[in-house]
């Protein structure tokens, strides 16, 4: 017999943005039930850099990008790269994508990012103050790191933006480089220094943190998948793949590369992909990094976590199917071994994850086209954990009807029509 649970606000998945708009949500005085297909926190949220990466405003889809493509693509352990397997069916993103680089486009898409960052900025601030999260949250600056002046002088343009949004930084040669991260190889003389860098200690125990903090002020769990979404007058029902149903006032969509076929069954067609992102978690012995350490023109990061060493990044479009290619984890920590030449490489944990990302790196934030009472949040890319307080404000903001702190017409569902 099926059964039917009446709510004030479903939110569908539990990683950091449905854990964190959770948390708003019920700091505006609503009451939350959280439903969740896998286990808590598991996703992609629990195997990124735990890296809160504000200055973070560069679109990926730049002008100049598709002269450098076609060489990443062909190279299957670059920094972007799609399977054969399924090239035919990323065409059409890739096609957005290109869209994206155009000038007018970029320009577009960098102001969107600067404005939500800024308010994850002040956001997360907020978060991180709370006495239950803040011993997860740590100030260790970022380096980043280029192989030469001519690659950083190629950035320059990047950097400047960066400035612009009032973000700081400051550039450092050698001795610094050696003062703020001693043990790089001596290839890297050239880096940017942002001391204002953020991270929090484990990505997955920050988000549980939270999650738990949702479950011990009066949230519920429910276990399941939802198969479609109907708005039946002024209810929303949620159809769960065991025909149970939750009839909710508000719905959060928040489940991120499993989020497409939710929106598709409310009309809203969505071209959002999964970039598969692996990395390699070393025991915490393994070196000593003391701070967040981006290899620029490698197209990863290393990071010291309270659960050990993470060598992460690149991006591989391969949908939600294909098998993992644990190569492309493996080719990441033998460069980190050379950049890192007391790095011991023994003992790793390997992971890869689906960050659900849209062609112009700009998340989905807005209502149904069916009905307003369902509200999208998915799509952040690299930038989930670092966008999740932004986010988890405007989504509280659209579920009460209050005008959102900053607009959401960059991240409407509908802006691909």
């Amino acid at each position: 017999m099926t059964k039917t649970l009446k709510c004030d606000v479903l939110v569908i998945g539990t990683g950091i943005i449905g854990s964190m708009a959770a948390l708003y949500l019920q700091n505006a005085g609503r009451e939350v039930v959280l439903l969740e297909r896998g286990e808590v926190a598991r996703g992609a949220s629990s195997g990124n850099a735990g890296i809160l990466a504000f200055p973070e405003i560069i679109p990926i889809p730049a002008p100049g990008i598709m002269k450098k493509a076609p060489r990443w693509l062909f190279d299957p352990l670059g920094p972007l790269s799609v399977p054969p397997a399924y090239a035919h069916k990323i065409a059409p993103w890739l096609w957005r994508f290109w869209r994206a680089s155009a000038e007018r486009n970029f320009r577009h898409g960098l102001k969107s990012l600067a404005d939500i960052n800024r308010l994850a900025a002040m956001e997360m601030a907020h978060v991180a103050a709370m006495p239950e999260l803040s011993h997860l949250v740590a100030k260790t600056g970022t380096l980043d790191l280029y192989d030469s002046e001519a690659s950083l002088n190629a950035a320059r343009r990047d950097w400047d933006e960066k400035a612009s949004a009032g973000f700081s930084f400051e550039r450092v040669g050698r001795s610094e480089i050696e003062a703020l991260q001693p043990g790089l190889a001596p290839q890297f003389r050239h880096a940017m220094f942002s001391p204002d860098g953020l991270q929090v200690s484990d990505p997955y125990d920050f988000t549980r943190a939270i999650f738990d903090l949702v479950l011990a002020r009066g949230a519920s769990l429910r276990k399941g998948e939802a198969e479609r979404i109907d708005a039946v007058g002024e209810s929303t029902i949620v159809t769960l793949e065991n025909g149970d149903k939750i009839d909710a006032d508000k719905v959060v969509i928040a489940c991120g590369a499993w989020s497409r076929t939710l929106a598709a069954t409310l009309g809203n067609i969505v071209p959002l992909e999964t970039e598969r992102g692996y990395n390699t978690t070393l025991p915490p012995e393994a070196f000593n990094p003391t701070r967040q350490l981006y290899f620029n023109d490698h197209g990863f990061v290393v990071t010291p976590l309270s659960t050990g060493i993470r060598v992460g990044g690149a991006v591989e479009l391969g949908g939600l199917e294909l098998k993992p290619n644990f190569s492309r984890a493996e080719a990441m920590l033998k460069k980190a071994g050379r950049f890192l030449p007391g790095l011991k490489l023994e003992g790793g944990r390997q992971w890869m994850g689906f960050r659900p990302s849209m062609p112009d790196c700009l998340p989905v934030i807005g209502t149904a086209r069916a009905t307003p009472s369902v509200i999208y949040a998915f799509g952040h890319g690299h930038l989930g954990l670092t966008q999740s307080a932004a986010t988890a404000r405007l989504v509280t903001q659209l579920a009460s009807g209050e005008e959102t702190a900053i607009s959401v017409d960059p991240f409407r569902p509908g802006r691909f029509s």
